[in-house]
């Protein structure tokens, strides 16, 4: 018989990142509203928990 060859464990990829690659963000308000003066409404500014980006939804 032949030698028995050890591998090495392979650490699952992280759910989060895998998600976040796939355009499936964790989003969490921030919770400064701040005032658009070009638009002239409310912005409400989101993070992701996971990747750091960033989005912003005009009231």
């Amino acid at each position: 018989m032949g030698d028995v060859v050890p591998f090495k464990k392979i650490k699952p990829a992280r759910k989060s990142n895998t998600l976040c690659l796939q355009g499936h963000h964790k989003w969490i308000l921030d919770k400064k509203k701040q005032f658009d003066v070009k638009q002239g409404k409310l912005v409400t500014v989101y993070h992701c928990k996971y990747c750091g980006k960033t989005k912003v939804k005009a009231d």
